[in-house]
């Protein structure tokens, strides 16, 4: 890791000294798994494997899938029951990736909600959040189009709903929106533009995960306390870390083989739990469904694009001062991608000199109402657009915005942190005094943690 000294691969054997000398592919294994993290991690550190593992199960299922799936509109449908009922082990292929795509946002929440309590999003991370905002967003488009392959009802009338709100962007809205479908309406274009998007995509994410581990490999792992490694010395380094190898891999992979176990029960006696029945029924453009309702990874920003509908004052200043250009379905859309902005804007949202929401009293609370808000925007996305259900859905969407723009930077201003500990160790020392080499666990300080 660059900036914290540690001993780094020395080839000893001629055969290592000579491919050191035309591919360093050893030094590099090394390097990352010896890795120097910090000791004090603790299990909310997990969801990094669980990410990479079902990113490459959904890669490898996705190839198998990809081989029996026809992306035609007169045989999608029947493609993926030939799937479910004459290839071999293809219902499980089908279930282990269908509820894989879930297993994925689990585990991409958790991730985000991880770092936004912990500050892992400030100096000098800045660069490794964003490009896991970027992950997130080829996520969601990634699972979207995949959605719309089986070309069930929910699949299409999911599609056109979604496609639609590109025409409502003003001026170009109608030529996007055509674009993008490859035609007037969501037909064979659209499903086999979605087809070659959604095999595509997930290599973009690998890649973009491979830069994004390569960026905190750079800066270093945050931890509880948002207290830095020390550098100045090799001895002081190793007091505050331990090797990625045997101690976190260990670890990491007894929260895998845990959170599988969950996945593989869901799997084997409840595949379809997740998903919604509307999508067993092959698409007709001619029935639409009592109630379109996307994945549930999707309702949260599904209802804050619902939530701000033509008689919110909001709205009409909005469309007032605009001359109609941003009206109510425009401004829905504005608000759904502006949710996911205020997150990625965070490292400057947040004003605070202290990195971790361990040692932030008030920041505790707004934290907490926000996880809570968010599963509010969950719960309230899978309802009926009506009363009370539109209001729900507008204050929880108000709260969403007010907590990234104005409840953190105000923050960092009236709020007083409690004292953290001066080091890794320190804190280390405090948690496990039995597995602790010793340290001053009763320092502290009140100074800035970058």
């Amino acid at each position: 890791m660059a900036g914290i000294p540690h001993d780094h691969y020395e080839p000893k054997a001629a055969w290592e000294k000579s491919l050191a000398k035309r591919l360093p592919i050893l030094g590099l294994m090394y390097d990352t798994l010896m890795i120097p993290t910090p000791k004090n991690l603790n299990w909310m550190w997990i969801w990094g494997i669980v990410l990479t593992f079902v990113l490459v199960l959904q890669i490898a299922t996705g190839v198998a899938l990809v081989m029996h799936y026809t992306p035609h509109v007169d045989l999608a449908f029947s493609s993926v029951e030939h799937i479910m009922r004459n290839v071999n082990g293809g219902y499980m292929l089908r279930y282990m990736h269908a509820n894989g795509a879930s297993l994925f946002f689990v585990a991409v929440y958790a991730h985000i909600f991880r770092g936004l309590y912990y500050g892992s999003y400030k100096a000098p991370r800045e660069i490794t959040w964003i490009i896991g905002m970027l992950i997130y967003l080829m996520m969601m488009g990634t699972a979207f189009m995949g959605y719309v392959l089986p070309w069930g009802q929910m699949s299409f009338w999911g599609a056109t709903v979604i496609t639609g709100l590109f025409g409502a962007i003003p001026f170009i809205g109608e030529a996007l929106q055509t674009w993008l479908l490859g035609g007037p309406a969501v037909d064979n274009a659209t499903l086999n533009r979605f087809f070659s998007l959604h095999y595509l995509l997930p290599f973009v994410i690998a890649g973009l995960v491979a830069v994004h581990i390569w960026a905190f490999h750079t800066t270093g792992n945050n931890n509880p306390t948002g207290v830095e490694v020390r550098r100045t010395s090799k001895e002081d380094a190793a007091k505050d870390t331990l090797p990625f190898w045997p101690y976190f891999v260990i670890k990491d992979l007894f929260a895998l083989a845990v959170i599988l176990a969950v996945f593989f029960a869901v799997v084997g006696f409840m595949p379809n739990y997740l998903g919604h029945p509307d999508n067993y029924i092959e698409a007709n453009p001619l029935a639409t469904p009592a109630h379109i309702v996307p994945e549930w990874y999707f309702l949260p920003f599904y209802a804050i694009l619902r939530a701000f509908t033509a008689d919110v004052w909001v709205v009409i200043i909005a469309d007032t001062l605009t001359g109609g250009i941003v009206d109510a379905k425009f401004f829905g859309v504005l608000a759904m991608f502006g949710a996911i902005a205020v997150m990625a804007l965070a490292p400057w949202l947040d004003t605070s000199s202290v990195r971790s929401g361990r040692f932030r009293p008030m920041f505790k609370w707004w934290f907490a109402l926000l996880v809570f808000d968010f599963f509010v925007l969950m719960w309230v996305g899978a309802q009926e657009a009506k009363f009370p259900y539109d209001m729900i859905s507008l204050v929880a969407s108000a709260y969403w915005f007010a907590y990234f723009l104005i409840i953190l930077p105000l923050l960092g201003v009236i709020e007083k942190p409690t004292p953290r500990p001066n080091t890794i160790e320190d804190d280390f020392a405090e948690h496990y005094p039995k597995a602790s080499s010793g340290g001053s666990a009763g320092q502290s300080q009140t100074t800035p943690a970058e």
